[in-house]
């Protein structure tokens, strides 16, 4: 399904114009037709549930739309979500403590039979601890960053004073091909594992034809321009970096990092300072605007992003007229663009999957049981998509038998 919209997926919109794959077909003169409350209404719920009740949008558009939410539907998984011990929680925030209790739910019955859990990107070490003290199994915990690793020890040293000793061993590892290797009666586990790392994973897993429990976020975390499809199902298909960033879109009034109107407040100023960059002379891309610069200062508003930015390439600071001037026309030409995006923004699902499903095929393709699935609702993370991986004498997990359309729980 992704093929025949590659040209969509490839050309972002930068600016007011209809970019080609519009024009192409016949869509420029509707989205630009677009009034506030249909525009809010596609970008708050998606395209597909936004054009719901405008009855003159072209019918090619919305049968894209209906093809899309019906590739992209994925079943929840039944999981019974563990009780975590709140102790040993200290410092996760409370939508990390629900995505633990969901994964660790699905890895129980796999830890039963595994001899070791390999937690793969472990960060602070969270869900390496509690598999330990959980599962009472030796657990291997890789993560690259040093800082994170000293804190991920410590944690642990403390836990294991009220505890009693974990079985956790930590290592320093930057994670290649060459350097991830798994063992047959092995549980392999990412949680919210970025980009190369997922593929990594999955990867050794495969070799290895052990048990995998793999969340992806960040797939444009690449070391090359593009990914190719690691599966034979997968074909030739390659997917460039920024398109890979397409995938963390996701259609909600409240993200987790940021409110939709903050996120949108945002762009509109990225747009601005790039105005700004280019009237000064400088050659800059869609997106290296920002280069140097944390992506949430685009939330302090243009003022200070502009000084910021203007400093770091140390040039003078922005003049009054300035900020004036290239805030006006950002506003302008990103009302055009919010609504030329839409139809980009609505594959942004079968981005995501396209990676996960080729990750899938890929096990399959190596002899393993594979399940693809939620894991829990949006409101926990964006990024709710598992994939299950067993070898053939291990059961999967069972999923409810239609796609969920609620907002309510579904842990059991």
């Amino acid at each position: 399904m992704l093929n025949p919209v590659l040209d969509i997926v490839h050309a972002p919109v930068v600016e007011a114009a209809p970019p080609a794959w519009c024009r192409a077909r016949g869509w420029s003169e509707f989205l630009l037709s677009l009034g506030e409350r249909e525009l809010r209404a596609c970008e708050e719920s998606g395209l597909e549930a936004g054009l719901q009740n405008v009855s003159r949008a072209p019918g090619d558009l919305l049968a894209l739309a209906e093809k899309v939410r019906q590739a992209t539907a994925l079943p929840r998984l039944r999981v019974s979500a563990l009780s975590l011990p709140p102790a040993a929680l200290r410092g996760v925030p409370a939508r990390k403590r629900e995505q633990l209790a969901a994964l660790l739910g699905v890895a129980a019955p796999l830890a039963a039979s595994a001899t070791r859990v390999v937690d793969v990107g472990a960060g602070s070490g969270h869900l390496a601890r509690l598999s330990a003290e959980l599962f009472r199994r030796e657990t291997l915990a890789l993560e690259r960053e040093a800082p994170r690793l000293r804190t991920a020890q410590r944690r642990t040293e403390e836990r294991a004073r009220n505890v009693g000793a974990l079985a956790v061993r930590f290592a320093a590892a930057e994670v290649g091909p060459e350097t991830l290797e798994l063992e047959p009666n092995d549980l392999a586990v990412g949680l919210h594992a970025c980009g190369d790392l997922g593929d990594r994973l999955v990867l050794a897993a495969a070799e290895a034809r052990c048990d995998l429990l793999l969340c992806s976020c960040c797939f444009q975390k690449i070391a090359s321009s593009e990914r190719a499809m690691l599966s034979r199902t997968g074909g030739e298909t390659t997917l460039k970096k920024p398109v890979l960033g397409l995938a963390n879109l996701t259609s909600q009034v409240t993200g987790v990092e940021a409110s939709l109107s903050d996120n949108l407040r945002g762009r509109q100023t990225r747009l601005a300072l790039r105005h700004l960059l280019q009237a000064r002379g400088l050659v800059v891309a869609a997106g290296e605007e920002m280069r140097g610069i944390n992506r949430r200062r685009a939330h302090a508003g243009f003022a200070e992003l502009a000084s910021a930015a203007l400093a770091a390439r140390r040039l003078p600071a922005p003049t009054s007229a300035e900020l004036e001037l290239h805030a006006k026309n950002a506003e302008r030409e990103h009302s055009a663009i919010r609504r030329l995006s839409l139809p980009r923004h609505l594959l942004a699902r079968l981005v995501e999957l396209s990676v996960v499903l080729d990750r899938a095929a890929l096990l399959e393709e190596r002899g393993q049981n594979v399940l693809v699935a939620e894991l829990f609702e949006k409101r926990v993370s964006p990024r709710n998509t598992v994939l299950v991986a067993t070898a053939a004498a291990h059961r999967l997990p069972t999923c409810t038998a239609r796609p969920s359309t609620d907002s309510r729980p579904h842990l059991e």
